[in-house]
């Protein structure tokens, strides 16, 4: 193969161009070979080799920067510098990133997971070039489901204002993770489809060009006539009014014309759009078929394409998924709300069922937000369906137009707690911490489907506010189920266990976790209760005063951060009520970034499991012991 020749850059530069489609090829073999055992991001990856080859073919990384929108479309980028022999390890506990780090090499100079930051980081690294008085080029690669993020707006925007040297790529694969939506879509559309303003632009040129001499007035005329042409027929005139040169479209797995074109695009001084169209999934049947599900996929067989599925339970987010379909048959106020992400959110059924009930607002957190503050003013029942950590994008909105007003939004906030191989950029641990302290939202978390159940219909009919539910991306413990949903007394929580020894507050997965811990010290004669603190806000005051009289010590037990989480509110709630003789320990996730893994690595790395919870319980109770002792 050829690929075993390239180690770094340097070595790529060394073929001739008629080689790079033979290297492109064996990119593709290796791809999707690793990637059927380690499972990823395969069908963005395919669709930009070609791309990024020649990107590493002209420029001089880490000199020159390549700022990947994302981070998930970057395997190509690895392989080209020298991480290929990591690719058995790769989204594995220590093991390559499934996203572009900064830590693995010197030429990720920028790291994202969450989208449409790429414009905002390379404005800032070619402003800090021309500050610095160097020479190098800034190249962002950006997807054009991402442009529908505002942020990208806003990037583009200023880049013009200040005519900044820079190469936007445009990464036109007509898909983000879920098919795109909305204006820009159907713009970029137009660009694709439309090839006579390629063709009458060359013929104009063709024509100026024969004339011998045109000046003064009569050179103005004639880019005029451009201009006007360019109007009539309307490719690219977006970009061009925001201030770039726009170059495109080209076909991104022609790797002579991609190398024209940058070529062309490196002469021009000031801000340029390159706008590429490629395939998602390129190279591999399967993916090419269905780029949606192979956006990021577990292991698979390579030769059919058949996923490798591991038999259990249904996860939390199906679960939901059919629960919201129930509830949508008895009230015709619900409608479910999505930035971009119907498929991991559980919607698809949903929107099967009741089309004219599911908006996809594209990517861009922070306007489905508002959409569903107004929403749930005018009389509907909106259900935000969303990640944890994509939540956090929208942090102002909430704040500011749902809970300052009361809004009744449902947020079903999917991926709480740790997300195994996505890594730190994904991890949902800090939405206790940014929710909670919000005026006016209730906040709960399921130990179970069942219970998941009964708090969607809880929120469903909750008409004071805001309202959210959080739950984890793994299976279901397989409880059983009631015939009908049945609405929770809000505020309160329940003692799944009972115990004199010490009492654990946990809520959702860590209820699990905690009866772990329970069956480990009732054989040392230790009784743990173990209370399902279900709601996080509001608590159940009345029990915490309970447990207070009784003197036990006491375990939170969270799968978010501690700084600021539900151990905090246990805390706060004391201290407000001047109760210093409650000993409380809180069992989270450490001021840190958790690397990825699995769920259980992470988890045991932070002390999120039972053995950690009942060391921690003996540990305490042979102090008090001690300590008794010693007054005695």
């Amino acid at each position: 193969m050829l690929l075993e020749q390239i180690n770094q850059p340097s070595d790529l530069k060394q073929l001739k161009v008629e080689q790079l489609p033979q290297l492109a090829a064996d990119i593709r073999q290796f791809l999707i070979e690793k990637l059927s055992v380690t499972g990823g991001h395969l069908a963005p990856n395919l669709g930009v080799v070609e791309l990024t080859i020649v990107m590493h073919y002209l420029y001089n990384s880490p000199k020159d920067k390549f700022i990947f929108d994302v981070g998930h479309q970057a395997y190509v980028h690895k392989i080209l510098t020298n991480r290929k022999d990591r690719f058995d390890t790769l989204r594995k506990h220590k093991g390559l990133c499934g996203f572009v780090k900064r830590a693995e090499s010197e030429h990720d100079v920028w790291e994202a997971g969450h989208s449409s930051t790429s414009l905002s980081a390379a404005a800032g690294m070619a402003k800090a070039r021309d500050y610095k008085n160097e020479d190098n080029q800034v190249l962002a690669v950006i997807g054009d489901g991402a442009l529908t993020g505002g942020m990208a707006f806003e990037a583009l925007n200023h880049i013009g204002h200040e005519k900044t040297k820079m190469i936007v790529v445009l990464n036109d694969n007509e898909m983000s993770i879920a098919p795109n939506v909305g204006a820009m879509h159907q713009y970029l559309g137009k660009i694709r489809s439309d090839r006579t303003y390629a063709k009458l632009k060359d013929e104009v040129e063709y024509l100026l060009k024969k004339i011998p001499a045109i000046g003064g007035k009569l050179a103005k005329t004639a880019e005029r006539v451009k201009d006007g042409l360019k109007y009539l027929v309307v490719s690219g005139v977006l970009f061009e009014e925001l201030g770039f040169t726009y170059l495109g479209p080209v076909d991104g797995h022609d790797i002579p014309k991609l190398i024209e074109l940058f070529e062309q695009a490196n002469k021009i001084e000031g801000p340029v759009l390159v706008h590429v169209i490629t395939r998602k999934g390129k190279g591999y049947s399967p993916a090419e078929a269905d780029s949606h599900k192979w956006h990021g996929i577990t292991p698979y067989k390579m030769e059919s394409g058949q996923v490798v599925k591991s038999a259990g339970n249904p996860m939390y987010t199906e679960v939901f998924g059919n629960a919201l379909i129930e509830l949508a048959e008895q009230d015709e106020r619900i409608v479910a709300v999505t930035p971009a992400m119907p498929g991991g959110s559980g919607l698809l059924k949903f929107a099967d069922r009741f089309p004219g009930r599911m908006v996809d607002v594209g990517i861009a957190e922070q306007h489905a937000a508002t959409f569903c503050a107004a929403l749930a003013m005018e009389g509907m029942k909106p259900v935000y369906a969303v990640y944890s950590t994509f939540l956090q994008r929208a942090y102002d909105q909430v704040l500011h137009d749902i809970c300052r007003q009361h809004a009744n939004v449902v947020f079903a906030i999917d991926r709480a707690g740790f997300v195994g191989p996505d890594g730190e950029t994904h991890h949902g641990v800090y939405d206790i911490a940014y929710l909670r302290h919000l005026p006016n939202i209730v906040l709960m978390m399921p130990k179970d489907e069942n219970e998941l159940r009964n708090m969607m219909k809880t929120a469903v009919d909750y008409n004071d506010g805001p309202i959210a539910i959080r739950y984890p991306r793994i299976n279901v413990p397989g409880v059983e189920i009631d015939d009908v949903m049945k609405p929770i007394p809000l505020g309160t929580w329940e003692t799944v266990r009972e115990g004199d020894s010490a009492v654990v507050l946990a809520i959702g997965p860590m209820i699990q976790a905690a009866e772990e811990a329970a069956e480990l010290l009732k054989r040392e004669g230790v009784n743990l209760r173990i209370i399902n603190a279900r709601f996080i806000k509001p608590m159940d005051e009345e029990m915490l005063l309970s447990l207070a009289k009784e003197q036990l010590p006491m375990f939170v037990m969270e799968e978010g951060t501690v700084r600021g989480g539900f151990g905090s509110a246990v805390l706060e709630f004391y201290a407000e009520r001047h109760i210093f003789d409650q000993t409380i320990v809180p069992i989270g996730v450490p001021d840190a970034f958790i690397e990825h893994g699995s769920i259980q690595q992470q988890r045991e790395e932070v002390g999120l499991t039972g053995e950690h919870l009942a060391s921690e319980v003996k540990r305490l109770l042979i102090a008090r012991s001690d300590n008794r002792l010693t007054r005695a």
